[in-house]
This record gives structure tokens, C-alpha cells and sequence, in this order.
């Protein structure tokens, strides 16, 4: 098996301490178990394995991406993998376990300033691609981005509970997560509740964004959500470390959001079967910070 086809079929853990009423279960969906570390490995394979057999790019072409993490993790493994060089523009402020991660997947970084949005960068990254005849895969508006969750992470959802899932809580950043699972799990049962996780008014939480106007993902569909649930970075911080200190589950601020909003939830039903994804590692978290005082 090569390394890219380990992508996916990642494991689905039930929680021990999310609620304490018997008839309510509460799963995780541990995507730091794909080879780069998260669940865009999913999007990062199709994207660029799409663009290769419809011939958009060959072997030897260059790529580039605007990422704030996880997805520049990915496409830099997958474009090794794959034959392509990988071009990735992110802030100067993330953290140096991502930045090390990427350079040692062989990517080439541009760091942009730490004052400037995830926006800027992504305008940067169609200027420089159309002055340099770089191809830009725009995972906001790449509907293999969606594609993927489609086609995997809502089928092994859907299996690995026995099409028994009530709710499915997700971070919102790109979107396609949410967007390709919702799509899967309500061709199966239109009841599924689809809830997604965007932070508080004025706060900034890695891996989960509150988009503007402008700059909404052009995959995204509001319809497909049922309901947003607003968390602060206070909250994702402490429920990730509760993860890691409760559940053994070491995961990063996004997950620790999307946790907080499902164990919330696992105390207002009576019964039900909740998923969320834990979308990637704490390790890439590291010197943040966020793992000190247990959160506190």
C-alpha cells in the first residue's frame, strides 16, 4: 500500500465522560490517525489527485495554496507523494511545528504577515500563481473538497454506527467537511442534525473561521447546516484539554471546540448518538501554549 492510500478509515472512539445518561452516546472521529496528521489529507488526496488525471496539471507542475495549517500539511505530503511541488502561503505567526512539518514534506513556505488575514493570503496566492503559471487548487471553491467527505468520512460514519448517528457537530473553516458529510448522512436519513462550529464574534480559533461576506467558501451551503452553534477560544481551549486529560484523545483547539458543543448537546437530549470530528493532533499545538495549566 502506498502512504496515500492509508488516507481515511480513521477510528470512530465512543467517550467515556461526555454525558452520563446511558441512552446518549457521544463518539469522536480521530482524524489525526491519517498519515499527515488530519482530516484534510482526505480533501488534499482528491484535489490534487483530480487535478492530475483531468490533466490540469502533470508531474513536475507547481501548486499553491493559501492554508492556515492542517490543509498545507496535507497537499505538501500528498504532492510529494504525487509528483507535484507544493507552494504554500501561511501566516509568520503559526506555529513552528507546522512550519517544520511542511518544509519537511519538502514544501516551499511564504510566510505572510501575521497582522493580515487567512483573505490576504488567499489573494496573494491567485497573484503570485498568475505571475508565475503556478496552478491554484482554491480548496474554498475545489468541489473535491467536499467530494471527499462524501465519499469517505460520511460512509464510514454512517457504517461505524450502524446508521444509528442522530447528530453530526463539525468546525466550520472550508467548510467541505461539513458540507460532503451532510450531504452523505442526509441521503441517508434526512433527520441527521447537522451542527457546525464558528467562533464567537472577534475571536480567532485555528481551524475554525467566521467568514466574511466576501470571502464565504464558494462550497459552501448554508442549507446543508441545521444549526451554528458559536464557541468562544476560551471553551475549544479547555475541551481540549479535557479530551487529552478525560478521554486520551489528543487533539487540536478545533476539536476542542467541536467537542464542547457536543457534550453540551449530549446534555439537552434524552437520547441519541452524537459524531464529531477530531479533526487533527495536539502535537502540532505544542508551543502554543494552549496544553499549559491544563487550559485553565
Amino acid at each position: 500500500m502506498r502512504i496515500e492510500h492509508s488516507v481515511g478509515k480513521t477510528p470512530l472512539i465512543e467517550l467515556k465522560h461526555a454525558t452520563s445518561n446511558p441512552n446518549v452516546k457521544v463518539f469522536a472521529k480521530l482524524e489525526g490517525n491519517n498519515p499527515a496528521g488530519s482530516v484534510k489529507d482526505r480533501a488534499a488526496y482528491f484535489m490534487i489527485n483530480d487535478a492530475l488525471e483531468s490533466g490540469k496539471i502533470k508531474a513536475g507542475d507547481t501548486i499553491i495554496e493559501a492554508t492556515s495549517g492542517n490543509t498545507g500539511i496535507a497537499l505538501a505530503l500528498m504532492g510529494q507523494q504525487l509528483g507535484v511541488n507544493v507552494k504554500l502561503l501561511m501566516p509568520e505567526n503559526s506555529t513552528e511545528e507546522r512550519k517544520q512539518v511542511m518544509r519537511a514534506y519538502g514544501a516551499d513556505l511564504i510566510l505572510t504577515p501575521s497582522d493580515k488575514t487567512i483573505e490576504f493570503a488567499r489573494e496573494q496566492a491567485l497573484k503570485i500563481a498568475k505571475e508565475e503559471g503556478y496552478h491554484v487548487l482554491n480548496q474554498f471553491a475545489n468541489n473535491n473538497n467536499p467530494l471527499a467527505h462524501f465519499k469517505t468520512t460520511g460512509p464510514e460514519i454512517w457504517e461505524d454506527t450502524n446508521g444509528e448517528i442522530t447528530h453530526f457537530v463539525s468546525a466550520m473553516g472550508t467548510t467541505g467537511t461539513i458540507m460532503g458529510v451532510s450531504k452523505f448522512l442526509k441521503s441517508k436519513n434526512p433527520e441527521v442534525q447537522i451542527i457546525g462550529a464558528q467562533p464567537v464574534d472577534g475571536e480567532s480559533i485555528p481551524g475554525i473561521r467566521r467568514w466574511t461576506k466576501a470571502f464565504i467558501p464558494e462550497i459552501f451551503e448554508p442549507l446543508r447546516v441545521d444549526s451554528t452553534q458559536e464557541i468562544s477560544l476560551k471553551e475549544a481551549v479547555r475541551h481540549a484539554n479535557i479530551l487529552a486529560k478525560e478521554e486520551g484523545v489528543f487533539a487540536g483547539v478545533s476539536s476542542g471546540g467541536a467537542y464542547s458543543i457536543a457534550r453540551k448537546l449530549a446534555s439537552e437530549l434524552t437520547n441519541g448518538v452524537i459524531v464529531f470530528i477530531a479533526c487533527d493532533r495536539g502535537d502540532r499545538y505544542l508551543s502554543s501554549g494552549i496544553f499549559e495549566n491544563n487550559g485553565e
